[in-house]
């Protein structure tokens, strides 16, 4: 649920708070930094901006930040609220990828934009949230880049750390993580996705390992990760009869979409009952019963196709922790889905992997 994971981050900033890495308030920060670093060393500009967090994750967590390169596709609100947390948090530069112009539904859950009409004509959606990040913190260089996220080659992507996308369709989706899992170096692949009150996260971090902390004892961890495809190609009758009911429904409106060449998002109340007819069949051809697909939460999804702010702060919140946790290699990574549905309050983790990935 929600509330445990936010006890589990609580427990392990203070679990980092109490680790040798965290100097006192008496100590210099120059000597804790020479003495952690095994790579370049934070300047002095960045270890007075980042004090207080050096102190709770460590300098070298704080270092591999301010080394990494983060690519962010689609920058609705949810988005929005995941680059304001990672500028903050100091990463080393943010490229913005998103060639559409500002719209109504964009103003209404992207604060990164600026409300006058005469600042965002003529300018993209990317390169209007480019020079409000940019005033969060001057350090991070935050850039546009313009173009087609799915016409990129893989050695576009071969230049960032961590790729995080949204308002894709499940085809580029699956495109944009073959596309990293293709490069020599292990890239971070993320997919966020809001509707009204429902948030969904999926995480491809391939073989991971990491530091786990307990106590005053580390113990070296490792996950194997299925990519999106092969999570979304697991048997619906496999599965727990515990999984989130939104990891259903949010593939059948995923599969509408696309069946009818929509924008992710380009959905209405009109088309509810040809959603419900695609959920019937496909409960039918993967042998699950139908009541794991509520009616009532896929005709909440088609007619709240926009995204609520509230929830687009908690699954930007949450993204952003996974992505400082996965660059620093410190704490528990999320392992592979989040959904989160305001209505009852839950947040929950599902492991949906191949069952051929080893764990």
């Amino acid at each position: 649920m929600f509330h445990e994971q936010g006890l589990k981050a609580l427990l392990w900033i203070f679990q980092e708070a109490k680790s040798s890495r965290v100097i006192s308030r008496r100590e210099s920060l120059p000597n804790m930094l020479n003495l952690n670093m095994d790579g370049e060393e934070l300047t002095e500009q960045e270890t007075a901006l980042y004090d207080r967090q050096i102190r709770v994750w460590g300098a070298d967590a704080q270092r591999r930040l301010s080394k990494s390169h983060i690519l962010v596709y689609g920058m609705k609100g949810t988005i929005a609220e995941f680059c304001k947390n990672i500028v903050l948090a100091g990463v080393g530069s943010l490229t913005l990828v998103d060639g559409r112009t500002v719209t109504e539904e964009a103003l209404s859950a992207n604060f990164l934009i600026p409300p006058d009409e005469n600042v965002c004509s003529g300018k993209t959606l990317a390169e209007l949230c480019c020079d409000s990040l940019k005033e969060f913190n001057p350090m991070v260089r935050v850039s546009v880049e313009k173009g087609d996220l799915a016409s990129f080659g893989a050695e576009f992507f071969d230049k960032f750390d961590v790729v995080v996308i949204s308002c894709c369709s499940h085809t580029t989706k699956k495109l944009i993580n073959e596309k990293c899992r293709k490069l020599s170096k292990r890239v971070s692949f993320y997919t966020v996705d809001c509707r009204d009150c429902c948030g969904e996260i999926f995480v491809d971090l391939q073989k991971y390992n990491y530091a786990k902390k307990k106590l005053d004892e580390t113990t070296e961890c490792e996950l194997q990760y299925s990519s999106f495809q092969e999570a979304v190609s697991v048997p619906w009758r496999s599965l727990p009869r515990k999984v989130s009911k939104l990891y259903f429904a949010m593939r059948v409106i995923e599969r509408f979409e696309e069946a009818e060449g929509r924008k992710p998002g380009e959905i209405c109340i009109e088309d509810l009952p040809a959603v419900l007819k695609l959920k019937r069949e496909l409960c039918e051809a993967q042998s699950l019963n139908e009541s794991h697909i509520p009616d009532a939460l896929l005709e909440r999804l088609v007619m709240g196709a926009r995204e609520f702010p509230p929830v687009c702060a908690i699954i930007g919140g949450i993204l952003g922790q996974e992505v400082i946790k996965a660059i620093s290699g410190k704490g528990d990574p999320l392992k592979n889905f989040f959904f989160f549905d305001s209505v009852d309050g839950k947040g929950m983790i599902e492991d949906i992997s191949d069952p051929n990935t080893n764990s």
